[in-house]
């Protein structure tokens, strides 16, 4: 398969995979509240969606949006891909995930009110959000990698 499709597929695999991470660490107890809740929340606050569509429509909403984000996450994995060629699939994954982490979470989402921020969350929330950007992009490298191959 195409490199940038085999990327973009893997990103929307991870965006599930992630997703339903988050909801059994969630009702497991394993995790605190995850990002995904406080988009939610977010998403409710900016725009009454709880009011009209309520609280599961305002998570599909959320769903929908992090299932685009995984896939244009995702369709960047080719490009810096092409910087680290050597690294193995988990090692690019986890260094990509880190940055994801750092710009969108402790980066831009406390600017916009999505979270609080990292230093407010405390280090266990910061580790869990953090560990799910890790498994997100460690799955899109994977799942590409895997996908690419399939197409030889």
């Amino acid at each position: 398969m195409q490199k940038h499709k085999a990327a973009i597929l893997g990103g929307l695999v991870a965006g599930v995979v992630t997703t339903a991470f988050m909801v059994a660490g969630r009702k497991t107890g394993l995790l605190t509240k995850t990002l995904d809740r406080d988009a939610v929340d977010w998403i409710d606050r900016t725009t009454g969606s709880r009011d009209v569509i309520g609280d599961t429509g305002t998570s599909v909403v959320e769903f929908v949006n992090h299932l685009g984000a995984s896939a244009a996450f995702g369709a960047a994995l080719p490009a810096i891909r092409e910087l680290a060629p050597g690294l193995s699939p988990v090692a690019l994954g986890t260094l990509y995930g880190t940055a994801l982490y750092a710009v969108n979470i402790a980066g831009i989402a406390p600017l916009l009110g999505i979270t609080e921020g990292e230093v407010e969350a405390g280090p266990r929330k910061a580790g869990e959000r953090w560990a799910v950007h890790v498994l997100q992009a460690v799955f899109t490298a994977l799942v590409a990698e895997r996908l690419e191959r399939q197409g030889d």
